[in-house]
Parts: C-alpha cells; structure tokens; sequence
C-alpha cells in the first residue's frame, strides 16, 4: 500500500491529473463567461451569427487552454517544450503555404461575421448575382437566387458585396382617384392607410402621404411615401395596392379607368 500512495503521489502522475481537471474545469467556466457576455449583448446580435461568434471565441480559447495544459504536461515529463514550440512555427509557415486559400477563407469568414457583411436571411447582391443568403460559414457563403439555382463562393473571394436587406428603399405609390370624390375624405383614408402600413414588418416609422401629386386627364393622383428595407420593397408595394383596392371598394371611392363612349348626335350609346 505504501509502494501504491508513493507511486500516486508523485509529481509525474498526480500533477497531470490535476492539471487536466483545472483544464477541464477552466473550459467551463469559460464557456459560461462567453454564453453570458452574449446573453447580455443579444440585441445586437441576429441568429446564426451571434452563434458563429460565440463559438468561434469558445473554440479559440479552448485551443490556447489546451495548449497550455499540453505544455505544462510534456515539461513535467522532462520534454523540451521549446523545441517543440519552435518545429510548430516551421510547420505552421510550411502548412500555411501550402493552405493560402483556405487560411484567407477563414480570415475572411471571421472579418464577413465581425463587420456584419451580411447574414442569414439578408439579401445581397455579389458578382452581378442577387440572392438570400441561406448558409454563411466561416470558409463559404451559399446565396439562393430567385429562380432557386444555389450559388457557392469562398469567403475571400468577397472583394464587395451589396447587402440589399440593410439598405433603406423609399417606395412611392401614385393612387388614382376619381374627380368627383371628395378630397378631405380620400386624404382621411389614406392617412388611416398609412398608420396602418407602419404596423408591418419592415416599413420604417417616417413613411408618410404626400398630397396630391397630379391632376391627370381622368384622375386625381395622390401619392404615399413608403420607406423600408430594399429586399420587401416589391412585396411591401403589392401589400398596400391591395389594402388600397379593398379600402376603396368599402368605401364606394371610384378608381377611373379607361373608357370608350360613342357619341350618335346628342344620344350615348
């Protein structure tokens, strides 16, 4: 028994030990800190990027305690941790070499999620090819056009893109209305029209109806401003017609459209 608590208690056994439980111990902890520091800050994060974020730091972090932890066990054990260290600084110069492209991507992966570039869901415009952006890695994007073709490129290709979905899009909708409806009470109704298009998702707060914009030959134009995010515009403008065409068929307000009239002397047929 005396040989075995000897044998356990000496340094190169019972401090490796420790040395791991501390590791393990520290990494989560660590963990907990980051989770926390994100929870605080989650407002100015979306989705899939705060996650990204978190566990790219996670990730980092664990490698440097791992590493440490690996350090101080290989010199306890009498190995030259030295010389180790400087064999993985001529390793890592020759594997970057050899891996320029995939180092950039990541680089660039990082610096994409770090300056909100984009992320999922926006929609970007990048090599003359507009899409949504549907997975976003650290060494890849994939962007989803229109027509469902999917479209992959490496992050350090990223030279500029457009992030339609962060753009501001000012939408200005011509409503015609007849000549004999009452002014005061069209300007009422599309007021109302405007409080509620505020309400959708997407629209910003100053939209606003502008007046009367023309007096054409068989109609009063009067125009709304909208203000949204560029990627809904086209989805937003067709939201409102229709809230127009039905508020205006409540209300009996007449939308003119062409027409023919044949005249026989004083008689309409």
């Amino acid at each position: 028994m005396e040989n075995i608590r000897n044998f356990i208690f000496q340094e190169r056994i019972i401090a490796p030990v420790i040395i791991i439980i501390c590791t393990i111990f520290v990494v989560k902890i660590m963990k907990i800190i980051v989770k926390k520091i994100f929870a605080k800050s989650q407002k100015n994060y979306v989705g899939k990027k705060r996650t990204t974020i978190m566990e790219l730091i996670t990730n980092v972090l664990k490698f440097f305690v791992y590493a440490i932890a690996i350090m101080m066990i290989l010199e306890i054990y009498g190995v030259d941790t030295k010389g180790i260290l400087a064999s993985l600084g001529i390793a890592g110069v020759v594997l970057g070499l050899a891996l320029q492209d995939t180092v950039e991507d990541l680089m660039s992966g990082i610096n994409i999620i770090l300056e909100n570039y984009y992320v999922i869901g926006d929609t970007i415009r990048i090599d003359n090819f507009t899409g949504e952006v549907i997975e976003l890695s650290l060494k890849s994007t994939k962007v989803k056009g229109s027509n469902g073709e999917i479209y992959i490129f490496a992050n350090h290709l990223v030279d500029s893109v457009v992030n339609l979905s962060q753009a501001r899009a000012g939408v200005k909708i011509e409503v015609p209305t007849a000549y004999e409806e009452n002014s005061e009470k069209v300007e009422t109704i599309l007021k109302s029209i405007i409080e509620e298009v505020k309400k959708l998702p997407d629209v910003y707060q100053d939209s606003e109806y502008l007046g009367i914009e023309k007096l054409d030959v068989s109609a009063v134009n009067y125009a709304l401003m909208i203000y949204c995010k560029s990627s809904e515009q086209y989805a937003i403008k067709r939201k409102i017609l229709k809230m127009i065409k039905e508020i205006y068929d409540r209300e009996n307000i007449k939308i003119p459209y062409n027409q023919i009239e044949v005249h026989n002397g004083k008689e309409i047929i």
